[in-house]
Parts: structure tokens; sequence; C-alpha cells
């Protein structure tokens, strides 16, 4: 049996025109606006900052937990609100909003206060991915799409050069709270430039007829319609939000730690000095962004199928990220930097496909409902990440055992995937049944799993101390059976 979706490679003679990269290019300065009012947080709070707020790593890791949560359920409603009332303007209400957020949060005076912010930051700012990858779909063929969609991470990456080089020196010059401000103030001059210019391709008077039928150059997508609450009855939304619930988990501890990890012994890096170590971590992380990418549309170029080429760059980025797990006992900066280096352009690779494969997967008007729920497991993930490393650092001294889960996290991430779909069938929400038994109990079981760790993970959390055998073992067993349990109970009931 051959694989499904080996895309058509024939474009035409003529030369379609380009005015599709003129908007990706504003995507790429709206993600890396995002970035940077995401990242100047982490550069402030230096150590010498937190002793003077009492903030300890455990009160870091809420921080970074109240973005997380809010960031996840405000990725439910995001794209919902996305597919519903378009890109143009949902995204540039998001704009206007995070750009307010983030300057807020230079009336911080406490770790309690800087939660808060953080959390309305979270909220305004959660439309953003599923707003890009809809707007990719809209205007990119599949071919396209992740190379695309890895500029799209490449903006992120860009942010984490940019900050750590600016953001110091406004800091020391201007005040912490001046960083907050000009930055934040940035997202409103785009909005000056986003909301004139953005269109759907097929109501944009600049794209011209051969560039219009490239970007539709795809099979005619089914048109029957699914209510929105359905979404998560389907098999493909469950290998998106697989994919989520690891992977963005580390990825928001890179960017929430590192700088933390880099102030820390044996390194001492200071405000002055953390700018060339993250600079060349996210220039890494650029040429794993576009890299991913070039590659896996190299590979539908060459005649490979979607899912082959998705699986096999995945996996390759995926393992660039298993050397991190030595980094904790590595002393030297530089060799420590290109490990994590390595690692994050590991993650950029994974997520420039995983956003793709949503996209691959279904229609282009559920594109950001489905993106919303995926960013939504997976900042749940991220949240409880955050509480579980700021724990393990306040208790342990070391970062062990969180750079254990990163150098893992991806593979196992694929893994799970590629049980749930191993060919990535795209869904047809016309003629597919959405999930079979089978899948049902896949899914139940794999959240039993997830279960039994959240369990364990509490226990840590509320009580500072790990279980011993024979109640580690009843909390497993309980966390499997609760989750489990109630997952397929639910998934019997909505069919």
């Amino acid at each position: 049996m051959t694989e499904t979706m080996r895309p058509s490679l024939s474009t035409g003679t003529k030369s379609p025109g380009r005015f599709r990269w003129i908007i990706l290019s504003m995507l790429f300065v709206g993600i890396t606006i995002n970035y940077v009012d995401r990242i100047v947080i982490t550069l402030v709070f230096t150590p010498a900052f937190k002793l003077q707020y009492g903030i300890t790593p455990e009160q870091w890791g809420y921080i970074g937990a109240a973005f997380a949560i809010a960031y996840a359920f405000g990725q439910i409603a995001s794209g919902w609100m996305l597919d519903k009332i378009g890109t143009r303007l949902g995204y540039s209400l998001s704009l206007l909003l995070w750009s307010i957020c983030a300057m807020l949060t230079a009336l911080g005076g406490g770790w309690i206060s800087f939660a808060i912010f953080r959390a309305m930051l979270g909220v305004a700012e959660s439309p953003s991915y599923p707003g890009a990858a809809k707007i990719c779909a809209e205007w990119f063929p599949q071919r396209q799409r992740s190379y695309a969609f890895g500029w799209v991470n490449a903006g992120a990456n860009m942010a984490a050069i940019v900050t750590p080089l600016v953001v110091p020196w406004l800091a020391i010059r201007y005040g912490w709270q001046a960083a907050f401000i000009w930055t934040g103030a940035m997202g409103l001059v785009l909005l000056l430039f986003w909301f004139p210019i953005y269109r759907r391709p097929e109501n944009h008077p600049m794209v011209s007829a051969s560039e219009l039928a490239l970007i539709q150059s795809d099979p005619p997508e089914p048109t029957a319609k699914v209510p929105w609450v359905k979404v998560i009855l389907y098999r493909q939304a469950w290998v998106f939000m697989a994919g989520k619930v690891l992977s963005d988990g580390i990825w928001w501890f890179f960017v929430t730690w590192i700088p933390t990890f880099l102030y820390g012994p044996p390194y001492n890096v200071d405000l002055k000095n953390i700018g060339w170590p993250l600079v060349t971590i996210y220039l890494m992380a650029d040429a794993g962004a576009v890299g991913g990418g070039l590659l896996s549309s190299f590979l539908i170029r060459r005649g490979t199928t979607v899912n082959r080429a998705r699986k096999i760059t995945m996996f390759i980025s995926g393992c660039c990220a298993v050397p991190i797990i030595f980094a904790p006992y590595i002393h030297d900066l530089w060799s420590v930097v290109l490990i994590v280096g390595l690692a994050v352009a590991g993650h950029q690779g994974y997520s420039s496909n995983l956003y793709t494969v949503c996209s691959d997967l279904f229609p282009k008007r559920m594109v950001a409902s489905v993106a919303g729920i995926g960013g939504f497991c997976g900042y749940m993930g991220a949240s409880a990440f955050q509480i579980f490393t700021g724990k393990w650092v306040q208790i342990t001294h070391n970062y062990y055992g969180p750079f254990l889960c990163a150098g893992v996290a991806y593979l196992v991430s694929l893994a799970v995937m590629h049980v749930l779909s191993p060919r990535f069938q795209p869904a047809d929400p016309g003629k597919d049944m959405p999930m079979t038994d089978a899948i049902r109990n896949r899914i139940a079981l794999g959240i039993g799993v997830a279960g039994a760790c959240v369990a364990n993970l509490l226990f840590v959390v509320t009580t500072g101390d790990g279980p011993g055998l024979k109640l580690g073992a009843l909390l497993t067993l309980l966390g499997a059976i609760v989750f489990g349990g109630v997952t397929r109970l639910i998934l019997r009931f909505m069919k």
C-alpha cells in the first residue's frame, strides 16, 4: 500500500507573484515582537533583582506558570475567535492587547503582581500562533507551508537575539521599567501597518492571478461544517495535541530558565554579559527553524510523501535535543551554550513541522481551532513543567531533572504522534468517522499515563519531597484510573 498525500509538483510555467512573502514578513515581525514581550522579564529578573523583590526559584516558576496557564486557556478561545472573525481583525486585536499588557508589567512590585501581569499577557498573546498557522494556511500551498512557518518560528529566535542586546542597555540606562514600556510599544507600531495591509489572498488587490492560482493549487478541501466542540473527537486533532503537550513545555523552559541557568554557578554571567551567549543560542535556533522547514519542503519536492517528510525532519530535530541531557555536567560556558543552542535549534525545526502538520491534517477553516486546542494542551504542559522546574531547583539546587526531560521529550512526542496516526491521513469532516474505539482506548491510555505523572508531580509540589515506593505506586495507579477512566467515559458519550 502506498502512503497518502503525495502532492503535485506542477505549478505552471509563469512565475507567480510574491506578495505572500510580504505578508510573511509582517508575520515574522509580529512573532518577533510577541516573543520580545515574553522574553524581557527573563533578562530583567537577574539574581540581584530577584533578591531585591524577594522572588525565590519556586515563585519564579509560579510566574512562568501564570503566563502558561493563561496562554493555554486563551488558546481555546482564540482559535475559535480567529475562525469566526478572521485573521485580519483577530490578529489586530491580539496585537493591540498584548502590547498594552506588556507595558503594564512595568507596574509590578512583587511576585504576585508580576504573575498577574504575566497572566494578562498570556491571554492577550494567545491568538498569535493559531493566527500564524491559519495565515500560513491561507497564503501558502502545502508544499511551501513548512518553509513559511519556519520563518514564523525564526521570528521567535530573532526576538531572542535582539532582546539580550537591547534590554540590558535599556534596563541599565533607564531602569527596568523602561525595558517593558519600550518593547511593549513596538507592537503598536506594527499594528499601524498590519490592519491596513492584510486581507485574505482572494480579496487582496496586490495578489496576481498566477500567485492566487499557486496559493490555491492544493486539492479542494472538504466543506462540511464541524461544531467547534467536536473538533477534539478527531484523532488528527489528538495527533497535534500529543505533539504540543510535551514540546511546548520544553520550549517554555528554554525561554524562561536558560538565562537563570546561565546567571547561576558555575557560569555566573551578569546582565551586561548575558547578550552574546543568548544571541549564539538563538542564532542556532534560527538555523534550526528555517532548516527544518527547508528540509521537509525539499523532501516533498523530491517526491517524498508529506507523512514521511514531516516525520523524518521531526526525528532529526528531536535527536538534536538529546545532548542537552549533559548540559548540567559541563562547566565551560561556551560549550554549554553550543549544546543548548543545538537543542533549541532542534525544537524550532520540530515546531516548524508540527504546526504545519496541523494544516496538513485539517481544512484551512478549522486550522486555528485545532491549533488553539493544541496550544491549550501544550501550555498546560508548560505550566506544569514550570512549577516542576521551580520546585526542583529550589529543593535540589541543580537542573539535572529538567534537562533530562528536555532531552527525551521530542522523540517521545513524535513516537506518540506516530502511534496515533502512522500515515498522517487528513481529516474529512464530511465523511470521516472521527475516531474508532481503538483510537479512543489509546487516547485514554495516554491520558492515564499523563495522569499518573501528574499525581506524583502534585505530591512533590505540595510536600516538597518525593513519595516512597508504595505511595508512589498508589499515586500512579489512582492517577491513571482517574484521568484515563474519565477520559474514556467522556469520549464514549461524545460520538
